[in-house]
């Protein structure tokens, strides 16, 4: 088992993702985000997820997390999960999520 499917993120799952029109979150701090990000993606800090679950939900869209390594954006997805969102990926790095994009 690669750290990739350990984490469940895979670059066709996240390329499937966005052609469905999914919504990229950046959980990383918003001193991070200023730093370098994914151009139209949303950051919401991960300590703040949870208190944002409705209005990620009512995004109808599916939900692709990143952060600088995948962990933090792997528990952004289990709690989404837990609050029953069903289209949601951790996308693990912000910088391997932004070469997807620009492959599209």
């Amino acid at each position: 088992m690669s750290l990739f499917s350990l984490f469940g993120f895979g670059s066709s799952k996240i390329k499937a993702a966005l052609l469905h029109g999914a919504i990229v979150i950046d959980v990383r701090t918003a001193y991070e985000f200023d730093q370098g990000k994914i151009p139209d993606s949303i950051n919401i800090p991960i300590d703040r997820i949870a208190i944002n679950t409705e209005r990620i939900k009512a995004m109808n869209r599916p939900v692709i997390f990143c952060c600088a390594s995948g962990m933090r954006s792997n528990i952004a997805k289990k709690i989404m999960k837990d609050k029953g969102l069903k289209e949601v990926y951790n996308g693990g790095n912000w910088q391997s999520v932004l070469r997807i994009v620009n492959q599209r």
